[in-house]
């Protein structure tokens, strides 16, 4: 499905349905044919299933919820035909926010909880870390990464992402 376009002054909506509550992306025109880009938050969760002394239970995993994400980015990226790869997209700013473990009761069980807790942590961090460095080593990294872990409404998400990039459209040219 195409986005709905809207442009107001140096500001490009791109969006879907006829009334929307936001929308995916948002670009800023800025000079030399650059564009600001603020992506919209996705919120969602994959799972995989492991062991914790237990029986099976749901995990969240960020070495595949970080992937996903950018990929949808991507792929909004490549549907508004603004360039073909996250990998041209220089980010400023990334707010993530990990849920807090959902398969272990911190009245019940706290020390494992908090183990859990320690185990999201460590592996949002390896996940954005290892992002960039495997699809997009040109880029920059972010200069501010915030990384919340917390309960959400929504018991079935693992997560939460919104940010801000640049494409500098110069830098691409062959």
């Amino acid at each position: 499905m195409a986005f709905n376009i809207k442009k107001r002054g140096r500001l490009t909506y791109y969006y879907g349905g006829d009334h929307p509550t936001l929308s995916a992306l948002v670009t800023e025109q800025l000079d030399q044919g650059d564009l600001k880009i603020y992506f919209a938050g996705l919120t969602g969760g994959h799972s995989a299933k492991g062991v914790l002394n237990r029986d099976e239970l749901v995990r969240m995993e960020p070495a595949i919820e970080v992937e996903l994400v950018f990929r949808s980015w991507e792929a909004w990226l490549q549907e508004a035909e603004i360039c073909d790869s996250i990998s041209k997209i220089d980010f400023i700013e990334v707010h993530a926010f990990g849920a807090q473990p959902k398969d272990v009761n911190p009245l019940v069980e706290p020390l494992l909880f908090q183990e859990e807790q320690q185990r999201i942590y460590k592996a949002y961090s390896e996940a954005y870390s290892n992002f960039f460095r495997d699809h997009m080593p040109d880029t920059g990294v972010p200069s501010r990464f915030t990384v919340h872990v917390m309960d959400f409404p929504d018991k079935a998400a693992s997560y939460e992402f919104y940010s801000v990039g640049l494409y500098q459209p110069a830098l691409h040219r062959a």
